[in-house]
């Protein structure tokens, strides 16, 4: 069993299918599809329910997957101690980070770690919440920026907590209530976040808690354009305070949300056990350094 093989599949199921996997490994469809046969071959079981243009998981493929991307995880933690140990003065930062909240708290980290260590390439990846906890359990980048709480597969580091807050136009109604419950918005249409994206379920987590059910008009995961809606009067947004407060428009208004369950809570998050390079043990040593709280 080969780790060329076991990539392959993982892509495969990671991306739907044979060729959007080909293009992510930057191979053909027909050495990706050889690849998968291989392993089948090798294992004697169906790892894949092949279905016109898409590919399913079999019982057997599920326990397969689950196992090759721990195991592509722990060779990406090899080379990387190998690496160290031969004292590299260079080396590689992966970094993955929410679209929300991200420019405010982590350029500035950004620019002192380059200072730092310019000889260290940082390779970056913006997604939503979900995404990035699933490529950092595969061992695809070293950190994710994440809301709490977060995967017991993680540890993390606190960086900052903001309350949620609701982005109203300035004549709505409710923008002049010191704060809002789910209850006193659930007549107002909800401009949310895609799924993938873990404020669409924290602000579905507080409908829930409040018993009442939204009415979403527009998901998006555009920050500029859910605003801008907002402003056209098509409804309520929901952004951490920070956030919020730098993305807001002339005529808009910002009402803190009453449920506490509700508060943006960031933090650095990195997979349990795993090992960090000398690279990611200084991004985290400056995350600490500037955010010491712990709370």
């Amino acid at each position: 069993m080969e780790f060329r093989t076991l990539r392959a599949f993982v892509e495969v199921v990671r991306q739907g299918g044979f060729s959007s996997a080909a293009q992510v490994i930057h191979a053909t469809q027909s050495t990706i599809s050889k690849a998968v046969r291989q392993l089948e071959d090798e294992i004697g079981e169906p790892l894949l329910d092949r279905i016109g243009h898409h590919a399913i998981l079999t019982s057997a493929g599920e326990i397969v997957y689950r196992r090759a991307v721990a195991l592509l995880a722990d060779r990406d933690d090899l080379i990387a101690e190998l690496a160290d140990l031969r004292g590299l003065k260079t080396g590689v930062l992966r970094l993955g980070l929410p679209p929300v909240g991200s420019s405010t708290l982590f350029a500035p980290l950004f620019a002192e770690f380059r200072q730092r260590y310019p000889g260290i390439e940082v390779r970056l990846s913006e997604h939503g919440s979900d995404r990035l906890e699933e490529l950092l359990r595969a061992g695809e980048i070293d950190f994710a920026g994440a809301l709490l709480p977060t995967s017991e597969d993680f540890d993390f580091q606190l960086v900052r907590r903001e309350p949620l807050v609701a982005l109203l136009r300035a004549d709505h109604p409710l923008a002049g209530e010191a704060r809002l419950s789910m209850e006193a918005l659930v007549a107002t249409p909800f401009i949310l976040f895609e799924p993938g994206f873990t404020l669409q379920r924290m602000i579905r987590d507080a409908c829930r808690r409040a018993g009442v059910t939204p009415k979403v008009a527009v998901l998006s995961s555009q920050i500029d354009f859910m605003v801008e809606l907002v402003v056209a009067g098509m409804g309520a947004t929901f952004l951490p305070q920070m956030t919020a407060e730098q993305r807001a428009r002339p005529g808009t208004k910002l009402v803190p949300l009453a449920d506490p369950q509700t508060d943006w809570v960031m933090a650095m998050a990195w997979r349990r056990g795993a090992y960090l390079s000398g690279a990611a043990q200084a991004w985290l040593d400056l995350i600490r350094e500037k955010h010491p709280a712990s709370d």
